[in-house]
């Protein structure tokens, strides 16, 4: 018959083993909890970022490939006839024309299509033999699940658009909205045929680009070489903490057509 001290004794151990099984209790339903908050707020942040990475790309898009100031689309491009002194479309003569752009120093050989885009062709001959572009910096740059692209050519630097020099219409746009990777194309703001200037942008990464209410962009060639040195050297380094200009400061440093 088990003593009276032997019986306080097991039934303090019984309380003791009570207490270490409730703290465990406690303890794993503080970890489910802590688990189950955490995984929320992970699900949380990632739709948060693949929101935010929409809107942006939206926001791109909506404002068309360039955002100029509200001086410099003059109202009669957007009424639908050339500005300056935009060449003849004859000038590009039906030609496919090639010559090389370098982007710092990376070197892109380019072919021009001056029979599907007759027009802007002229505008890029005209401007190259001018010898506007070397010296213009490419200040702009895409990267997405559906789009990959940098954007040069603009007359301050940051996308600004020359208010004397405009130019449409739309010529040999995107088929369905897609630019494949080597595209040269001309910017041009939302909704805006007309609103063709200096601006080009080079697709290195296939592009979906969504229609506006004047069309898509202007393709007005392609790079037959060169893309892995603009990767290795500028695309494949990012976007800088503007959120906007390649990570790599990136100036056209020549600009030649045979």
């Amino acid at each position: 018959m088990p003593t009276r001290k032997t019986t306080e004794r097991e039934a303090r151990e019984g309380r003791d083993r009570l207490r270490r099984y409730t703290a465990r209790q406690q303890v794993n339903a503080e970890q489910n909890r802590r688990r189950k908050r955490d995984n929320v707020v992970a699900v949380i942040s990632v739709a948060v970022v693949a929101t935010l990475a929409t809107l942006a790309q939206i926001s791109f898009f909506s404002g068309g490939l360039f955002l100029p100031s509200p001086t410099s689309t003059p109202s009669a491009a957007a009424a639908g006839h050339n500005i300056g002194p935009v060449p003849d479309p004859s000038l590009a003569a039906g030609k496919t024309w090639t010559g090389v752009l370098k982007l710092n120093n990376a070197t892109l050989h380019i072919s021009l299509d001056g029979a599907a885009a007759p027009q802007a062709v002229s505008s890029f001959l005209a401007s190259a033999k001018d010898g506007y572009y070397p010296g213009k910096t490419c200040h702009r740059m895409l990267l997405g699940q559906d789009a990959g692209l940098i954007q040069c050519g603009s007359t301050d630097g940051v996308g600004g658009s020359d208010p004397n020099y405009s130019f449409g219409p739309i010529e040999n746009p995107g088929a369905g909205g897609i630019y494949p990777v080597g595209t040269i194309a001309m910017a041009r703001p939302a909704d805006n045929a007309y609103g063709n200037g200096k601006q080009f942008f080079i697709v290195f990464n296939q592009s979906t680009l969504p229609n506006d209410s004047a069309g898509g962009y202007t393709i007005i060639g392609h790079v037959t070489s060169g893309l892995d040195a603009l990767e290795s050297q500028i695309t494949s380094k990012g976007i800088g903490a503007d959120g906007v200009a390649p990570k790599v400061p990136t100036t056209i440093t020549k600009l030649t057509i045979d």
